[in-house]
């Protein structure tokens, strides 16, 4: 199956851009999903968001978010005053720095991506900053609006592309827990019989170690049902986007970056 684009953008670094596109590195399409039914009629069940007090249907329009500061006390923002303190740019990966490759631990990594040129005309600009990362064993770091949210994100060179993940924010990790009484000893017999015991049961590594058996169960559940049913049509595909791309030269772009970076360095 064709993995499907999601996010359409620039990767730019200093004056050096190209065209590319985003998409999960992980899937939950073969996961199993139910609809909510009227059991009598059989249509689907409709949410809606209620006044918690009148229990009247509250219209989009009359929805606002609220910031609670107290009992039943709200500071109210409207959805363009939360927008207006977002990144100006939705469609530019714009890298800011750099790290060691590795420094960064790996509770603070949150979901994969894969960064793939768009077109020709950005593949030589993608594949010189992936190398140039390569070479200096490091990964970017820039900020991203994905799922309706600001986030830092970082770029990691990998085979013939560039992996992104989106990165956990500082109040979004827990402070470790309290060490374990490192002082305590261990058995050496109990050690040796328990390091036969992982011996023995160490395989390679296959994607079949991690399946979901309920989710095979459910399927097998399904498809018994489906035998006295009807197939429904499958539905329409939407067209796919066209892409853009700009025409650069690479060379121009990165010695007018070395130069105003040199510009920069120079006393005043």
């Amino acid at each position: 199956m064709a993995r499907q684009t999601f996010w359409k953008g620039y990767l730019k670094l200093s004056l050096v851009t190209a065209s590319v596109s985003l998409t999960p590195a992980t899937t939950e399409s073969s996961k199993v999903r139910f609809h909510v039914l009227n059991r009598a009629t059989k249509n689907r069940v409709e949410s809606r968001y209620v006044d918690s007090v009148t229990h009247k249907p509250v219209s989009e329009r009359d929805q606002v978010k609220g910031y609670p500061r107290g009992e039943d006390d709200y500071v109210m923002l409207e959805d363009e005053e939360i927008e207006e303190v977002g990144l100006e740019s939705t469609r530019t990966i714009d890298i800011d720095s750099f790290v060691p490759s590795g420094s960064i631990d790996w509770i603070w990594y949150d979901k994969p991506h894969f960064l793939a040129p768009e077109d020709k005309v950005g593949m030589e600009a993608f594949c010189v900053i992936r190398e140039a990362m390569r070479a200096n064993n490091v990964v970017g770091i820039a900020r991203l609006v994905l799922y309706r949210r600001e986030r830092a994100v970082l770029l990691e060179p990998q085979g013939k592309g560039i992996v992104l993940w989106t990165l956990r924010y500082g109040d979004e990790v827990r402070e470790p827990a309290a060490e374990l009484d490192m002082k305590a000893k261990v058995d050496s017999e109990l050690l040796a019989l328990m390091k036969k015991l992982v011996k023995e049961e160490t395989k390679e590594w296959t994607p079949s170690m991690v399946q979901d058996p309920v989710q095979k169960r459910l399927k097998a559940l399904i498809r018994g049902k489906e035998k006295s049913l009807k197939k429904a049509a499958p539905a329409r595909k939407p067209a796919p986007v066209k892409s853009t791309g700009n025409v650069i030269n690479i060379m121009d772009a990165l010695k007018k970056s070395l130069a105003a970076e040199g510009g920069r360095g120079k006393p005043r």
